[in-house]
């Protein structure tokens, strides 16, 4: 499929493959405009597209899409630092009953970490606590290295209860932007009004059903998280007045 890439100065068609890492394609971009991979930064509606991942796992990368380039500067800081940034490495993340590999740059932080897990596993960010060598990665802007970090580590990941003894807070209507891509409606903008108790698939029923949507499958996206279909909005944390992102396609994440 083809993608554009938009800089301030110009724009840039490429052909890429859903299995395709991001990172191969900084490299094509460093071949056709000649900006180093180091150097890139590519987004899509804000959400930074990690050099790990491939393409395949982030649904909102379509036919057409427009994926915009930053360029940051890497003048000023010695060749080793730069050579050491752009340093990879594979480590092990496990849960109590399965493992996954990642692989992770040393200078990334603990919430850049579990945004990675989320991304590939779906495990809500907010019950994720990290583990590595007995001691807790509670502060998650620190860089994974300054927790010891490295080729091969195995961090482990313990999941917040969420105590049934708990009452449940009552529902409260929530109002919020339902914004659709620029090839599904012509970038619409819908006002959507919900029970925070309801589920991401009952909000996607209530918008076909008023024929908002065409019956088809969508990707909703809340603060560049792809949201599950069977957890409510306030699972998501989606509060009044928030924007929700609508996309055509399926969730399929790709493994390590």
């Amino acid at each position: 499929m083809k993608v554009l890439i938009v800089t301030q100065t110009c724009e840039l068609a490429i052909e890429v493959a859903q299995q395709e890492k991001i990172l191969e394609m900084k490299q094509k971009i460093q071949n056709f405009l000649g900006f180093p991979v180091a150097s890139q930064i590519l987004t899509v509606l804000g959400w930074e597209l990690m050099d790990g991942l491939d393409l395949e796992d982030y649904p909102i990368v379509t036919e057409g899409t427009k994926i915009d380039l930053i360029i940051k500067t890497l003048c000023m800081a010695p060749p080793t630092v730069l050579q050491n940034h752009r340093h990879k490495i594979q480590i092990t993340v496990k849960f109590p009953a399965r493992k996954i590999n990642i692989e992770i740059e040393a200078t990334e932080t603990v919430r850049s970490l579990k945004e990675k897990v989320h991304i590939i596993d779906g495990t809500p960010i907010k019950r994720m606590i990290l583990s590595f060598g007995g001691r807790e990665m509670n502060e998650e802007f620190r860089n994974l290295s300054e927790y010891g970090i490295c080729e091969f580590s195995e961090v482990v990941v313990f999941l917040k209860t969420m105590s049934r003894l708990v009452a449940e807070p009552p529902s409260r209507m929530l109002r919020v932007v339902v914004q659709t891509s620029s090839s599904l409606l012509n970038a619409a903008r819908i006002p959507v009004e919900m029970k925070d108790s309801s589920t991401v698939n009952d909000m996607k029923q209530s918008l076909v059903i008023r024929k908002v949507l065409p019956a088809d499958e969508y990707i909703f996206i809340h603060k560049q998280r792809i949201m599950r279909e069977n957890c409510s909005l306030r699972w998501h944390g989606v509060e009044n007045g928030e924007s929700l992102y609508v996309f055509k396609g399926t969730v399929s994440r790709g493994g390590f």
